[in-house]
């Protein structure tokens, strides 16, 4: 269905050319989904989308679980779940849903979030019951060599490097959107962009945290005058409860609606991308060093979103279905997922599942570390890194007295040893912490759990002049230098390559291939132990979704230290585990996770953060009274 007015086309990853789950094609006469439609299937006419009401914005109240029927959708923002409602509640499917959460997140969330940057998406087929995902990740341009984030031979500072042209890859989330609707959709771009584009244009209601990104972003945001009018709106912090517009950002849209995501990567558009990155529009007097970057319109004619094969583990019996590399997130939560395949975290002491968990994820990102980059320019050997026998074999590195030293060194899933040990290691580089994402699911069955980003919280901080969106830093994902130069990097960047990423948007099937959860989170490589802790959490500890969601965390990132948060920092576990030698650092806050849960009688639970990030937003269409 060519409705998305996208021009230039996907790339079928060689390893993605089977996009059934699990065999070579799907099966001639495939078995009816669980809960047949109700109306017209999708497809069914455009249906016009009412005015808006008179008067300003109302806040909306968050709810962080709801339960019922025909569809739900969990986001971290209430006006953006509400967008998706709409779509489902007018016949659109889950991918149509999922594309007006992501651009209403566009104008709700825009330090996580925007057609400034890229992301994952992972779509269950109820009709089929098989899983497809769609790469959307950024790009380096065809200019870029191992040395383009170093000067002088020395890495650039992290702080430059995040605030520069430098550091802007090629945008891939409206073309996401484009190759997802072509694909599985139903309705026209024009009528999905068209909650996103009210909210841009008569506002939304700031809250404390949005008030509190913009603060930690405001120098950066001084020093780029397009930031400053658009963020700090007479030259003030947003005050919570104020009203906050984007009508370049609603122009913008209106300009996607018409002409189709096509004109982000050809003619005008692309132009004051390309522009605003070769010639960073830096306010007058500043003293902040702001590198421009190399980016071209022959870069942005040229991206591509990659559709690829699933990741895929079984759990419990379960097939647990993720994102491929580029990303490393299916293959990483896969691996620790396997490791502990041989434990009963069900009835483990709190202590030992989270040293359990702590170790499979300390090995998992050691493996990651030397193996997992981007295919078009690595061998990823991700059938190695997900057998079973190889998890065996880093299993029983781990002991229940005694801790793992980081940065543990790799395994080699092509010819696994069991247990064996030394080597060298290279420790986990740096990854910005601000993302989103959204989970959906609709009448039919179907479901998306897809992840967004512009990588750190503001991006590089500087928004494309008269068009309201900022632009990603995504390229501070590579590598600056090998963090190891005995160790091969497969991360350092390269022309057109894509960086690492370790978004995780996960799907779990039954053994009929039917929806058990899905889900995802934000927060650059503590998503890969977000994903994870909320699995074993739902599926081995049998706490409901939501608690799973809100449960304190942990993450282990092959370091010296495992990040806590402050709910286990001040409790007994942590001083058990210090006990057999574990090495802990205070983090706030880790991930704000959403999913949605398919219940036996037909049902759909949609559930969000109760805290993280103000609280999330889960909604169904016609909830249980």
């Amino acid at each position: 269905m060519r409705r998305s007015g996208w021009r230039y086309g996907v790339i079928a990853a060689a390893a993605a050319t089977v996009l059934s789950v699990g065999a070579a094609a799907p099966p001639p006469t495939a078995p009816a989904p669980p809960v047949p439609p109700p109306t017209a299937p999708p497809g069914s006419p455009d249906r016009p989308v009412p005015p808006a009401p008179p008067g300003p914005p109302v806040p909306r109240a968050k709810v962080p679980v709801a339960v019922g029927h025909g569809g739900a959708v969990a986001s971290v923002d209430a006006d953006a779940s509400d967008a998706g409602i709409e779509v489902l509640r007018r016949g659109g499917n889950a991918v149509d849903a999922a594309v007006a959460v992501a651009a209403a997140l566009g104008v709700t969330e825009p330090y996580s979030a925007g057609i400034g940057g890229g992301g994952y998406l992972v779509h269950y087929d109820a009709r089929t019951r098989t899983v497809h995902t769609v790469d959307g990740r950024e790009t380096a341009p065809a200019s870029a060599d191992a040395a383009l984030l170093t000067e002088n031979g020395a890495p650039l500072p992290f702080d430059e490097a995040m605030t520069s042209g430098r550091a802007v890859g090629t945008p891939g989330t409206p073309a996401t959107w484009a190759t997802a609707l072509d694909a599985w959709g139903s309705k026209p771009l024009r009528e999905l962009l068209a909650p996103a584009q009210r909210l841009a244009r008569d506002g939304f209601t700031a809250d404390a945290t949005y008030r509190a990104q913009t603060a930690a972003n405001e120098a950066r945001f001084r020093d780029f005058p397009a930031s400053a009018a658009l963020f700090l709106p007479g030259g003030r912090l947003p005050e919570v409860g104020s009203v906050v517009r984007n009508p370049d950002l609603a122009r913008t849209y209106a300009t996607l609606a018409e002409e189709g995501v096509g004109a982000l990567y050809r003619g005008p558009l692309a132009r004051d991308i390309v522009r605003t990155v070769r010639t960073p529009p830096v306010r007058a007097g500043a003293d902040r060093v702001v590198r421009a970057g190399d980016l071209t319109e022959r870069d942005l004619a040229a991206y591509r979103t990659v559709r690829r094969a699933p990741t895929e583990t079984s759990y419990r019996g379960l097939r647990v279905l993720g994102m491929a590399p580029s990303s490393s997130g299916g293959t990483t939560v896969g691996e620790a997922l396997n490791i502990l395949e041989s434990t009963d975290l069900a009835a483990a002491p709190e202590p030992r599942y989270l040293h359990r968990l702590i170790e499979a994820s300390r090995i998992a990102f050691a493996d990651r570390g030397r193996w997992v980059g981007d295919p078009a320019f690595e061998r990823v050997p991700v059938r190695g890194l997900l057998s079973q026998r190889y998890a065996d074999s880093r299993a029983c590195l781990i002991r229940d007295d005694a801790v793992l030293v980081s940065p543990l060194a790799p395994g080699d899933p092509r010819n696994p040893v069991p247990c064996a040990v030394g080597g060298t290691a290279a420790p986990t580089t740096y990854e910005g912490e601000n993302t989103t994402h959204l989970t959906v699911a609709d009448r039919w069955g179907n479901v998306v759990a897809y992840t967004l980003t512009i990588e750190s919280t503001g991006g590089s901080g500087i928004t494309v002049p008269g068009r309201g969106f900022l632009l990603n830093n995504e390229l501070t994902d590579f590598s600056f230098v090998p963090a190891n130069p005995a160790v091969h990097d497969p991360n350092l960047p390269g022309p057109g390559k894509r960086p690492r990423s370790s978004i995780s948007p996960t799907i779990v099937l039954d053994g009929h291939d039917r929806p058990v959860v899905a889900l995802g989170s934000p927060g650059g490589a503590t998503i890969v132990t977000t994903v994870l802790q909320t699995l074993t959490g739902f599926l081995d500890r049998r706490l409901p979704l939501v608690d799973a969601i809100a449960a304190p965390r942990a993450s282990q990132r092959n370091q010296a230290a495992t990040d806590l948060e402050p709910a286990l920092w001040n409790s007994p576990a942590r001083s058990a585990l210090e006990a057999l030698g574990h090495t802990f650092r205070q983090n706030p806050e880790i991930g704000a996770a959403t999913g949605v849960q398919r219940l036996p009688d037909g049902r759909w639970l949609a559930a969000a953060e109760t805290v993280r990030r103000g609280g999330g937003s889960a909604m169904v269409v016609r909830p249980d009274r």
